[in-house]
């Protein structure tokens, strides 16, 4: 009796210990799945249970709070970006750009979906980076720093559209291109929807050429569609000098800055009878080149005003309030030879002044301030000054206002030293007549090319509001001669507009 009683309890124990052992070999066979092999956790209806329909998880915000690794790869979210990505890699590898053996990294990629498809279509030589870790897949690295060595892979990956928010992309351009083997392929995604962002976009990679670019579909609905961009490395650098940074001074200016002169506003080719209005109004008309293209791919955002008078003339008043940046920030040089406003400039952050005057050379100036029909001058930073050299200087004649003598430096010179073709540099010019001896200048040494948008106030002989039918005595040029230096530069490609 007694061990026919002790049967069951003997069965049981035997069963519970199968039931764990089942439990235990499901347990190892999902760990291998997911963390050894590589694969997702939906290979073969493995899974037995997935995430709510309504759960929202955003890339780049790491694991969510409460959400294991485990529970991550089983996320539909996770298994989404894993199928789009192995869908994008394959489409690479039957066009050649990709293959099984290729050393590969992907960029900026917060949990490593990319890596992950990368390993799971066969591709088993990959890692990513990002600014945290998140292994197996990611590691902590910087885009600044890359911490491999040059010429280490055969493929290299930006996905997401992340390239586009990188705060300097001509630093994360070059690592890209250092860390690739020659004739090493980088596919890069990026949101570039006009031809001067896709320019300023190859800009970047003086040692690559364009293979190919096409649309792709995109990851969700923020971002339907996507461009595809295959570079190529070469084993030197392809890169254009620019004039003035080697032997010539010659520079041409590219396409896709013609075309956006294309679609500017039109020039007021009748000279406004009352300019102090018309002039003034026209801002209202004018299209701004961040209106018209993104400027995401440039390495710095600069603003020069050359003229610029106090803070608030246009730097605060205009270029800080109206400008429209792109949630860019700007480097901002004042260029203003009267010493009256130089005082107020060294409370602005962000403004460095060039206590001198915009000229063709660095020489020894006359600084004359002019004063219009009827108005008196009590101060000398309320005229407007107009630079002469010494010799030529018409304080001697019938001039009547103030003359000082300032420090004149070659603009032309000092924009190559100070900008590239790489950064996108907005400028607003009002230099009391002078306009017509720098700009040839710029000309001259290839300066005009660094130049993306010219904001121009031209001097002329012009009605006076004080005076009907009396022209100002101040310049001899006519508003037919600025408008042929309106319409030289905009047909040389230059984005300039008229300034008032």
């Amino acid at each position: 009796m007694e061990l026919g009683a002790g049967k069951p309890s003997f069965l049981r124990n035997i069963l519970a210990r199968v039931l764990l052992l089942g439990v235990l070999l499901i347990v190892v066979r999902f760990s291998y799945v997911v963390t050894i092999a590589g694969e997702s956790c939906n290979v073969g209806n493995f899974c037995f249970f997935s995430l709510p329909d309504n759960f929202n998880f955003v890339a780049g915000t790491g694991v969510p709070a409460g959400l294991s690794k485990s529970d991550l790869y089983t996320s539909k979210h996770w298994i989404k970006s894993v199928h789009l990505y192995s869908s994008i890699f394959q489409d690479l590898i039957s066009e050649g750009f990709l293959s099984p053996d290729s050393k590969s990294l992907c960029i900026e990629t917060p949990l490593g979906q990319d890596v992950f498809a990368l390993k799971e279509i066969g591709v088993s030589d990959a890692v990513g980076i990002y600014k945290k870790a998140s292994k197996p897949l990611v590691i902590a690295a910087k885009l600044n720093r890359i911490p491999f060595d040059d010429d280490t892979f055969d493929f290299v990956f930006s996905g997401g559209g992340r390239f586009d928010g990188v705060s300097r992309p001509l630093d994360f351009a070059s690592e890209i291109s250092r860390t690739l083997k020659p004739q090493g392929f980088a596919v890069v995604h990026v949101r570039a929807k006009d031809t001067y962002s896709f320019d300023s976009f190859l800009d970047l990679f003086n040692s690559c050429k364009l293979i190919r670019s096409r649309d792709v579909d995109g990851y969700d609905s923020s971002m339907p569609y996507i461009r595809e961009i295959v570079l190529q490395k070469h084993s030197q650098i392809l890169g254009k000098s620019l004039a003035g940074g080697g032997s010539g001074n010659k520079c041409s200016i590219p396409g896709h800055k013609l075309e956006l002169v294309h679609d500017a506003e039109p020039l007021i080719k009748q000279e406004p009878l009352k300019p102090w209005i018309t002039l003034k109004r026209n801002i209202n008309n004018i299209k701004y080149l961040p209106a018209m293209a993104d400027i995401s791919f440039k390495n710095r955002y600069v603003y020069v005003d050359v003229g610029a008078r106090s803070y608030g003339s246009s730097i605060g008043s205009w270029f800080k309030k109206q400008y429209p940046k792109q949630n860019k920030t700007f480097e901002v040089y004042a260029v203003e030879a009267d010493k009256t406003f130089h005082e107020q400039y060294k409370l602005k952050k962000g403004v460095t002044l060039l206590p001198y005057a915009a000229w063709v050379k660095n020489e020894t100036l006359s600084f004359e301030i002019h004063r219009d029909p009827g108005e008196q001058v009590s101060d000398k930073g309320r005229g407007m000054g107009r630079i002469q050299p010494v010799k030529s200087s018409s304080s001697g004649g019938g001039f009547d206002g103030v003359v000082d003598e300032i420090e004149g430096f070659d603009f032309a010179q000092w924009l190559k030293r100070t900008v590239t073709e790489k950064d996108f540099v907005v400028m607003k010019m009002d230099v009391e007549g002078t306009e017509f001896d720098l700009i040839p200048r710029l000309f001259k040494t290839g300066a005009i090319c660094l130049i993306d948008e010219l904001f121009l106030e031209c001097h002329y002989n012009r009605w006076q509001k004080c005076c009907p039918g009396v022209r100002s005595p101040k310049y001899e040029k006519t508003y037919e001669q600025c408008l042929d230096l309106f319409t030289s530069l905009r047909e040389s490609g230059v984005l300039v507009h008229q300034w008032w």
